[in-house]
């Protein structure tokens, strides 16, 4: 059976399994959700365990196999720039589903009476107390880490990154024996990384399991009814981002099918989905892109670490539409200039929120207090939180793998997509 359709089948079965089961519900003494718990817990930690060496091996050798010193900067110039403009669609699609619905107005009132705050609102403020926009500015230095094992050991991907480029760039600078054996221990490297990859892969319908059964029973579905018409809307524009807006990049300045490269990526997104961490479906993504869709290792190793620590499409349009939302809930009309803030403050700050903690959410008090309104508000939107957070998490990665399909075109490479995955080298 194909590893998408077992991973199907697994969510399946675990939102049936948490439909039946409560926070108080045992077997042989143990919390059943201690078990959810423990069985996802155990599949995001075999695959964050791989996170840096993947990264930094698959760059590294990604860099020693580019033909001149300006494919560097070609490849890096092309990631950048759709990684923004990708990102700044996605605000505005968020924006124009946010006035068009307004989903924090209820029979032509404001929502926030209605609503109330979530049980949790201090403890979530507590998380992010103290933090605010000097946090983002830290980002520059994490270009950079002090100490590279400590970046590794926080997830500082974006330091990694940069140390990765530059280690391979002057690495292809070394000349005789000594530098050919040290990249070809890299390349070996990064092919037993591929191994073990694949390895833990092979349990992911497994986690994906604990993910989801551990989410039902905690979140429910009755938990999202009074915000069901906000919940909705940003569905609504996560599949325009994903469905209409990338799938035309697909289409039309790739000349390849989106369907085949969804259906190539699909164990990839399901991850995603059920994990809500680019980070933890960064190694099963790169495995999809490279092997089922045929793009090839230079650029999947450099584009994906690269869009998995910098590129938020889903994340972005999120904080924006939390915030109109909270606006519109409160009876906050916004002027076209303060709209046009938001969308600026939030292309911004979604370009390090990976590397923070609760960064998506410090994101979104930032933008608050630039509209005016108290950070408690984020209150009115935590119930829904996770679900929507696994739903913008599968839009980053699928976003990431536009990226890779449209940058390996524009580099030349006939190969993408263009033969079913199935047939793939899996």
């Amino acid at each position: 059976m194909k590893l998408h359709n077992q991973i199907f089948i697994s969510m399946a079965v675990a939102a049936l399994f948490g439909a039946f089961t409560t926070l108080e519900s045992q077997i042989f003494g143990v919390p059943v959700i201690a078990v959810y718990d423990t069985i996802g817990q155990l599949f995001i930690n075999g695959l964050q365990m791989i996170v840096v060496p993947l990264i930094t091996s698959a760059m590294i050798s990604s860099l020693t196999n580019l033909g001149e010193g300006r494919d560097l900067g070609r490849l890096g110039g092309k990631s950048v720039a759709y990684y923004m403009t990708t990102s700044l669609i996605a605000i505005l699609i968020g924006v124009a589903v946010a006035n068009t619905f307004t989903p924090g107005v209820i029979n032509g009132e404001p929502a926030g009476d209605r609503l109330g705050l979530a049980d949790n609102t201090a403890e979530v403020l507590a998380r992010i107390e103290g933090r605010g926009a000097g946090d983002f500015a830290g980002v520059i230095l994490q270009l950079l880490p002090a100490n590279l094992l400590e970046a590794a050991v926080k997830g500082q991907l974006l330091g990694l990154i940069v140390f990765s480029l530059l280690f391979g760039y002057f690495l292809r600078q070394v000349p005789g024996n000594s530098g050919q054996a040290l990249r070809d221990a890299i390349d070996g490297l990064y092919q037993t990384m591929i191994k073990l990859t694949m390895f833990i892969i092979r349990f992911t319908p497994i986690g994906v399991f604990g993910l989801i059964a551990a989410t039902v029973t905690r979140t429910g579905l009755a938990a999202i009814q009074p915000l069901l018409w906000f919940f909705l809307c940003v569905l609504l524009a996560l599949l325009l981002h994903s469905a209409v807006a990338l799938t035309l990049l697909v289409r039309v300045l790739a000349k390849r099918s989106p369907l085949r490269l969804a259906r190539a990526m699909a164990p990839a997104l399901l991850t995603a989905f059920s994990t809500a961490s680019s980070a933890a479906a960064l190694p099963l993504n790169m495995q999809s892109i490279r092997h089922r869709a045929g793009v090839s290792k230079r650029t999947t190793s450099f584009v994906l670490p690269l869009g998995c620590t910098i590129n938020m499409d889903g994340t972005a349009l999120y904080e924006c539409m939390v915030v109109l939302f909270i606006a519109q809930a409160y009876g906050l009309e916004l002027s076209f200039g303060m709209q046009f803030m938001i969308v600026f403050t939030a292309l911004l700050t979604s370009i390090g929120v990976a590397s923070i903690p609760a960064a998506s959410l410090v994101a979104i008090t930032l933008i608050l207090g630039i509209v005016g309104l108290p950070a408690q508000a984020i209150g009115l939107v935590l119930v829904t939180d996770r679900l929507l957070d696994m739903c913008r998490t599968a839009v980053n990665v699928w976003s990431d793998g536009v990226a890779a399909v449209l940058i390996a075109r524009s580099e030349g490479e006939q190969d993408v997509l263009m033969r079913e995955p199935e047939a793939a080298n899996t």
